[in-house]
């Protein structure tokens, strides 16, 4: 995979010109078509204010939903096939799937209102009949490098591999000694860990380590992959974000007004 890097002093026209030049040529490395699955049909309970009458990832950021965002993501990298596992609000995503004027492959699958994690992600495997996929949440945006997401994957022969990310800092940071604060500030990212950020790649089999309906992918899948040794990682340092909160959505929605939001930068991360 071609990679490019700009230091901060090139001009905005020589950073536009390298982004079409990276999508030129990452678009040809992946080697193979794979087909996208959106998990898209949980309640949304903990951004209520923006979920009454729409599922979470129809909520907008600028003038289009989260979920349009999300699939531009691998757009850029020149995987346009997608199936949305809907649940709840189902009917709003399968109507604006059926207006949208748009070139890429799109399939609105009710997989049911009560579905946890695990069993959308089966239903959408089943729908696609033994296919390679790459599952990811629907509310949540970052700068993977899906070629290498890919070939990591494929070099590993592992039946899953899960994209690890550094968690948002939520909360500042302080320290104390002897009754005194000696360190506020901003936590730093790279002290916490690391988290499952999505962007999953997984194998055909997988859909047999997921017992049902009301199973969530973490909690049953992941655990049994983990056991028998067939689950890889990505750790992917750039952007990541999800949509939990009305503040994320509203700092989401303020990247999304720029040229080309922090999700779609894929020279520097």
């Amino acid at each position: 995979m071609i990679r490019w890097r700009l230091s901060r002093g090139h001009c905005k026209l020589c950073h536009d010109f390298v982004h079409k030049l990276y999508r030129k040529f990452n678009s040809h490395t992946i080697g193979f078509i794979v087909k996208v699955v959106l998990l898209a049909g949980g309640l949304g309970t903990r951004i209520s204010e923006e979920t009454s009458d729409k599922p979470k990832p129809m909520v907008l950021l600028d003038d289009k939903p989260i979920i349009w965002h999300l699939m531009s993501i691998f757009a850029q990298h020149g995987l346009t096939d997608f199936v949305i596992a809907t649940g709840y609000k189902g009917e709003v995503i399968a109507k604006w799937v059926a207006e949208l004027d748009t070139p890429w492959k799109i399939h609105a699958l009710d997989t049911g209102l009560e579905t946890q994690t695990g069993g959308r992600i089966k239903k959408a495997m089943n729908f696609l009949d033994g296919e390679r996929i790459i599952a990811t949440y629907g509310d949540g945006l970052g700068n993977i490098q899906i070629p290498e997401l890919l070939q990591k994957h494929k070099r590993s022969s592992l039946s899953a591999t899960v994209t690890a990310v550094r968690p948002p800092a939520r909360f500042g940071v302080l320290e104390s000694s002897n009754g005194l604060i000696t360190h506020f500030g901003e936590k730093n990212q790279a002290d916490s860990g690391w988290i499952n950020g999505g962007f999953f790649v997984l194998e055909p089999e997988v859909a047999n380590y997921i017992s049902g309906p009301a199973e969530p992918f973490e909690t049953g899948a992941l655990p049994r992959l983990v056991a028998e040794k067939k689950l890889g990682v990505y750790h992917h340092e750039g952007f990541w974000q999800p949509m939990d909160t009305l503040r994320e959505k509203q700092d989401l929605a303020k990247l999304a007004e720029l040229k080309t939001p922090p999700w779609l930068d894929f020279i520097g991360s």
